[in-house]
């Protein structure tokens, strides 16, 4: 069921007026029992309320302009309350302050094409850059690059994506059918061949320090053993639905992006559950899956230009219409209170923001 908006999102760029959007719950919705006219004809009297609902959440959307031909891929909240960015096709990492809308970038050497970016454990921003095909750490205080190249028996991974485990170890993925992992503390890297080859894109480290990766390519979710580095392959329900991207919300269930067949999945690793809900519309596109501190899960629609908040509790979506057309948000990361999004085809960040 789509959760009904109260207005169409326009948004704004830079430091300009959002446009509020209010989520209404579904109209099944009921505040108590219906209460029952008197024989006689007259008024029923005021039902007895059991239940008070909550009021819905209103949602602003709003776009802020970075370095044009940026191309920016993945977002990362900054510890400082600024947001880092990819820049792909300039070989950056990017600061926006969004109180200033100031954007500055740093270089990350030449050949240097970013892709995914995450806050790690020590403030930093983790990098995995495909072009260098290395692991590219930027310091928040100096802006200091390192470079952490893979092995050369995985010389063209085409990186895309990293997070933390439990021990603060650095596992990431790349397409061409590997996964990995770098310990910051010895600046060594391991690579390892994917069990079914091409594939490896999105990846999340779940509540209790294990870490899974989907595989776009391959169809399937895998858990990384961080012992044996072996991968566990499990296979969602619809066959073909192309696994993209994946995050754990605070149960350490799994919620998976499905690109080819424009779902999302939910996978309990406790329990073995798998089930899965159609994005609302035709010709959806699943790419990107984030899951906030309330465990609502958002996605981005390719199909609709669009960011979808799924709520778990009453299987239910919101649709919010992005500013910018043909946006192509390729990834989602937040904070509590904001989720951040890289309209890569426009330059462009963009913020839903709750009240």
């Amino acid at each position: 069921m789509v959760g009904a908006l109260a207005a169409a999102c326009a948004g704004s760029e830079a430091t300009g007026s959002a446009a509020a959007v209010t989520s209404r719950p579904p109209a099944s919705a009921s505040a108590g029992p219906p209460a029952s006219a008197p024989p006689d004809g007259t008024a029923a009297p005021p039902a007895s309320a059991t239940v008070t609902a909550a009021p819905a959440p209103v949602y602003e959307l709003t776009e802020y302009a970075v370095t044009p031909g940026s191309h920016p891929h993945d977002v990362a909240p900054a510890p400082d309350g600024g947001v880092w960015y990819t820049g792909q096709r300039n070989g950056t990492l990017g600061h926006l302050d969004p109180e200033s809308g100031t954007v500055r970038e740093v270089p990350l050497g030449a050949g240097s094409a970013p892709h995914g970016v995450i806050a790690g454990p020590d403030g930093a921003a983790w990098i995995t850059d495909g072009g260098l095909n290395a692991i590219v750490r930027v310091d928040p205080e100096t802006a200091a690059v390192d470079v952490f190249r893979l092995p050369g028996s995985h010389s063209n991974a085409n990186l895309n994506t990293a997070a933390f485990d439990g021990d603060g170890i650095l596992w990431f993925t790349g397409q061409a059918g590997v996964y990995g992992r770098l310990d910051p503390a010895v600046g060594r890297v391991e690579a390892f061949d994917a069990p079914r080859g091409r594939g490896p894109y999105g990846i999340t480290g779940t509540p209790d320090g294990d870490v899974w990766y989907a595989s776009l390519a391959g169809s399937h979710i895998a858990q990384i053993d961080p012992e044996t580095a072996e991968a566990t392959i499990v296979e969602p329900p619809t066959t073909g639905q192309g696994a993209r991207r994946v995050w754990a919300d605070s149960d350490g269930r799994l919620w998976v992006a499905e690109w080819n067949a424009g779902q999302v999945g939910m996978h309990d690793p406790a329990t073995g559950e798998w089930r899965e809900w159609p994005l609302p519309g035709d010709g959806a596109q699943a790419y990107a899956v984030f899951v906030d501190e309330r465990d609502l899960v958002w996605l981005t629609d390719f199909g609709a230009n669009a960011i979808v908040r799924f709520d778990p509790a009453t299987e239910t979506f919101a649709s919010l219409e992005l500013p910018s057309a043909g946006a192509a948000v390729r990834q989602l990361l937040g904070r509590p209170g904001e989720v951040w999004g890289a309209e890569s085809a426009v330059d462009k960040l963009v913020v839903v923001r709750s009240r």
